[in-house]
């Protein structure tokens, strides 16, 4: 066999490199973020990104998302570099309006604006105080220095039962025909009407005499919620028989504000129900900890237009709540490396 020599061998005929520095190549934070909900665009900025809960997180980047870059290695040099990347998400654009726009207004109440102080400069000595019911400093309890928003979600997947309509069935392949697809759609439009947030569970717990929920309910209800609330934001998705809702509301901590003072007079000072307080702590389980529960609920809706013959329908909808717990941080407060990348 021929012997090959060092200077025609594949391995070493290429003319070695110097060995190119790492000092340098550490990731690039991203600014903004550049999203496409749908065909509709959004530009946001990190911040107010990582401000928004876990659960919204996950349902809009459900393979995960680095919120960085290593700009040596994407990066040639070249004209084209400072493009912007949109990132395509499957997420109703109108509730992430929504969720942005109750964020946003949540912390420039707390926190304040430049023209306007917040909530915060009014409350920032409790966060020296020691309260009279533990020893712990009150600088380790988050909801003094951060605006807690209690987040709770619903998908409601229902499946409709058309009995005694013959007209209405699935093809030779399993398809709804016109008949079956226009229930469907009247069921789903009956079920958007109902906005009640806690009739549902509620029907479950009377049903069920589920003390755990009701215990939920009472819990949620004593620390943000009314037993009348409705759903902030509700929609049917696109394409499928599921219904999305969503409900925002401010912990209440039990740190009260006194009302503005008259003109030429001092406003009184803060003050702290600590009973409200306990509670309110209970919830800080939640906090980046989305709590899930799901079951079925079974009714009878009437899909029949005004002046038309009693059409009802069985539904079985398969409810999903996530209760979560999240504090926004003020605009100069920036996340720190491990905030980057929501946990799947």
């Amino acid at each position: 066999m021929a012997t090959v020599s060092q200077s025609q061998s594949p391995i070493t005929s290429v003319s070695p490199v110097a060995a190119q520095p790492t000092v340098g190549l550490q990731p690039q934070l991203l600014s903004r973020l550049h999203l496409d909900l749908r065909g509709r665009r959004f530009s946001v900025d990190r911040e107010t990104i990582m401000n928004l809960p876990e659960s919204v997180l996950l349902c809009l980047f459900p393979n995960g998302l680095v919120l960085s870059r290593q700009s040596a290695a994407f990066t040639d040099g070249g004209e084209h570099d400072d493009d912007e990347e949109v990132y395509g998400v499957d997420f109703d654009p109108d509730c992430f309006n929504f969720v942005l726009s109750f964020f946003r207004n949540a912390q420039d109440t707390f926190y304040g604006t430049a023209s306007q102080p917040g909530l915060y400069a009014a409350q920032q000595y409790l966060a020296d105080q020691v309260p009279i019911s533990d020893f712990a400093p009150s600088s380790q309890n988050p909801l003094l220095t951060r605006q807690a928003i209690i987040v709770l979600r619903e998908e409601l997947e229902y499946f409709a039962i058309p009995t005694g309509d013959k007209s209405a069935g699935t093809d030779t392949s399993g398809l709804p025909n016109t008949r079956l697809l226009a229930i469907k759609r009247a069921c789903g439009q009956k079920l958007l009407e109902k906005r009640s947030i806690f009739t549902a569970l509620q029907r479950n717990v009377n049903k069920e005499n589920n003390i755990a929920e009701q215990h939920l309910i009472d819990m949620l209800c004593m620390s943000g919620f009314d037993r009348d609330d409705y759903w902030g934001y509700r929609a049917l998705e696109p394409s499928r028989c599921c219904i999305s809702s969503i409900a925002l509301v401010l912990l209440k901590t039990g740190i009260v504000h006194p009302p503005e003072a008259p003109l030429g007079q001092e406003r009184g000072q803060v003050t702290v129900d600590y009973v409200q307080m306990s509670t309110a702590q209970k919830l800080l389980l939640f906090w980046r900890k989305p709590a899930r529960k799901c079951w079925w609920d079974g009714v009878d809706v009437d899909i029949a237009n005004h002046g038309e013959p009693s059409h009802v329908v069985k539904l079985w909808a398969r409810r999903v709540w996530t209760l979560e717990l999240s504090l926004v941080r003020s605009a100069e407060d920036a996340p720190t490396d491990t905030d980057l990348v929501p946990q799947i």
